[in-house]
């Protein structure tokens, strides 16, 4: 019913923002013919902004055969920029009335043997595809942003997907040059967002208490865990920290601190207060830099990271 995900050239994508731009720049740095849906020419400048960005970044990390620019078109067209679509992934604005009103077009104006893949980091496809009069070829594409860097892609399907959907979707992504991650069933947030929030929670209870400021708790993940997480993830990290014994040895030793109260999961009251001290010591760190400054920044430095990576495991 699908295409060969191995000669997939066309590749349409919708929404100009940072997310929907950098899938474009993703796709395009990766050698497909990419077509831009927008929503209107006031934001062409926009789409172009995040695509220029992260072609800095792209060439730097290495570009594939045939990779242009020149193989962009833009499009405010909804039923042009899908009708020769062998993929297409959407970042619409994260508003489930949105999505499903796209959704229910896009059913019908779509290849039928074209798989649409949602880009939403909270709202789960069951709920999206619930008007979508071809929802057996809709799934989740949930990258990490920036996506024209971070390889993640989280992939599932809702109730009216197929298991065929999916699957290829995640090999698409494969071939596409991501490192997709095909869940086991549908929850709110994912994998790496719900362990994303839980760090999350645990910084604002900690800003909330005065026990640490916005530059500590940077600082301590800066220099702690994420180099290491870089190369290793949590369970692998734990499991090698314990020597020989491995993950048995850590659980056996330190199981019983799981029940001592240093965490609290549940989410602090967002209070005016709360609200402040995040906002004032963010702007601490930034120091009067702009943003664009601060995401060049961190693009160059994730290039470098993952361009050491990748020598080290030659």
């Amino acid at each position: 019913m699908y295409p060969d995900p191995r000669f997939v050239t066309r590749v349409t994508t919708l929404g100009a923002g940072p997310i929907g731009g950098g899938w474009a720049a993703h796709f395009l740095a990766r050698g497909y013919d990419v077509t831009a849906y927008i929503h209107s020419e006031a934001e062409v400048p926009a789409l172009m902004s995040v695509i220029d960005t992260a072609w800095i970044s792209l060439t730097a990390l290495g570009l594939a055969p045939g990779a242009s620019r020149d193989k962009l078109r833009i499009t405010t067209d909804l039923a042009d920029s899908v009708k020769t679509a062998q993929f297409i992934q959407e970042s619409a604005p994260e508003r489930l009335e949105i999505k499903q009103a796209l959704y229910k077009k896009l059913g019908d104006l779509a290849p039928r043997d074209c798989v649409i893949a949602s880009s939403t980091s909270g709202l789960m496809m069951t709920q999206i595809q619930a008007e979508c009069m071809t929802p057996q070829r809709t799934v989740i594409g949930h990258p990490f942003n920036p996506p024209y860097l971070l390889p993640l892609v989280e992939v599932v399907g809702g109730k009216g997907t197929e298991p065929e959907a999916v699957a290829w979707a995640v090999e698409f992504y494969r071939i596409a040059g991501k490192a997709p991650l095909a869940m086991k069933k549908e929850i709110p947030g994912f994998v790496a967002t719900r362990l994303q929030e839980a760090l999350w929670r645990e910084a604002l209870h900690m800003v909330a208490s005065g026990e640490a400021t916005p530059d500590d708790i940077d600082n301590a993940l800066m220099n702690g865990p994420a180099p290491r997480m870089a190369v290793q993830g949590q369970c692998m990290a734990f499991h090698v920290a314990c020597g020989e014994g491995g993950m048995a040895t850590n659980l056996d030793q330190f199981g019983p601190a799981l029940k001592w109260p240093w965490t609290r999961l549940d989410a602090p009251e967002l209070t005016q207060e709360l609200r402040d001290r995040m906002v004032d010591g963010c702007n601490d760190i930034a120091a009067g830099r702009h943003f664009e400054e601060m995401a060049a920044t961190r693009d160059r430095e994730i290039v470098a990271v993952l361009n050491a990576i990748r020598e080290a495991r030659r």
